[in-house]
């Protein structure tokens, strides 16, 4: 008699682990900065990303109040230091960092609320002048927050 065996796959496209028939949708509270250096760009850069993400990858409707998910928080540091000194005594290597705070509330599982802060760091050799990368690295490290912020919201790695 021969034995039958089958096992089965499953994917999910959309990157997230949401149950569609429970949530349905996100509040994305605007993120200002609050850190004691600033860069103004980061404040749009950093809300514009972190909704498209939402966007992009789930199928949750973005709403203004009263979401099944909620994101808010704000941008605490923005901070920039010598990393690494050559052997003339002058620093060869600067990094940039930067942190948010963010404050998650599913109304839906408060198991999963939580207040976090995350972090990106990127670094650029000290030759350079802030202004002429700061584009580049401040995009870099934004992407990195966001895509760290949605592991922990809605991935559920």
């Amino acid at each position: 008699m021969p034995l039958l065996m089958a096992c089965s796959v499953s994917y999910k496209f959309t990157g997230s682990s949401i149950d569609y028939t429970t949530t349905k949708t996100i509040e994305i509270s605007d993120f200002p900065l609050r850190s004691a250096y600033v860069w103004a760009p980061m404040h749009s850069m950093f809300n514009n990303e972190l909704s498209d993400i939402y966007a992009r990858q789930t199928k949750l409707r973005q709403v203004k109040r009263q979401g099944d998910l909620q994101l808010a928080g704000e941008i605490v540091e923005y901070s920039q230091f010598n990393k690494a000194v050559s052997a003339d005594g002058f620093s060869n290597q600067t990094q940039l960092k930067m942190t948010v705070n963010v404050r998650f509330i599913n109304n839906k599982k408060h198991t999963d609320d939580f207040e976090r802060r995350f972090t990106a760091t990127a670094e650029y050799d000290a030759s350079q002048q802030l202004t002429a990368v700061q584009e580049e690295l401040v995009t870099q490290m934004i992407k990195d927050i966001v895509d760290q912020i949605f592991n922990a919201t809605v991935a559920n790695w």
